[in-house]
């Protein structure tokens, strides 16, 4: 069973993502965001919940394996310390300091990640966002430069009210490894607790890629 580690850190909702992995068919191991390594896991997921400090002693070990390939995917404030950190360009900050808490459907731009490579290009996906850091920026360079090299991943299809750049609801690096995602594909795994089943197809295809390169 392919063993993806959880980080963890206080607040984290490291459990809903535990779960997610779960139900996608993979073995969720918990990485504490002070642990010294990774250890044996074949991908990375930064959940949700209290801003992960992503001057922990786990980074420099995160940052090293992802420019090797890991796949690494961010939800939520995980795709915050993603952007923090420099795994992927550009900020997210907060839009209005109030915690947000409704459904979005989202718009699939690009399927060539490891983490939407089950998906369909244009296809939409219902996804919640439970985070207080909604709205995605970058100058104009890093927009021009992530538009024209197919780096966005989900985006909102209609008016953005939040205003986030162009849309802008996920973004990939160029090798398409690290994803990060504004909404939580982890609490839309199951219909009967999520609004979709959506995100499951999200973990699913992170584990479909790595078996396909082991």
């Amino acid at each position: 069973m392919t063993r993806v580690g959880i980080v963890s850190w206080p607040g984290s909702d490291a459990r809903a993502t535990a779960r997610a992995v779960r139900l996608a068919g993979g073995e969720p191991v918990d990485l504490p965001h002070d642990a010294p390594d990774l250890g044996d896991v074949a991908a990375v997921v930064l959940p949700g919940g209290a801003v992960c400090p992503e001057a922990s002693a786990l980074w420099p070990a995160l940052a090293a394996a992802a420019a090797d390939g890991l796949p690494v995917l961010g939800v939520g404030e995980g795709f915050t310390a993603l952007c923090a950190a420099g795994l992927l360009p550009g900020e997210v900050v907060r839009h209005d300091g109030a915690l947000t808490c409704r459904e979005e459907t989202l718009r699939v731009e690009t399927r060539d990640t490891v983490w939407t490579c089950s998906l369909d290009q244009g296809q939409t996906v219902t996804l919640p966002v439970v985070t207080a850091s909604v709205r995605y920026v970058a100058d104009g360079d890093t927009l021009a430069r992530l538009e024209g090299a197919s780096q966005v991943v989900l985006r909102r299809p209609d008016a953005d009210a939040t205003g986030s750049a162009y849309g802008i609801a996920g973004l990939t690096n160029e090798r398409g490894n690290v994803v990060g995602l504004l909404g939580r594909p982890d609490l839309a795994v199951e219909a009967l607790t999520g609004p979709s089943e959506d995100g499951r197809a999200i973990f699913t295809s992170g584990l479909t890629f790595v078996l396909a390169a082991s």
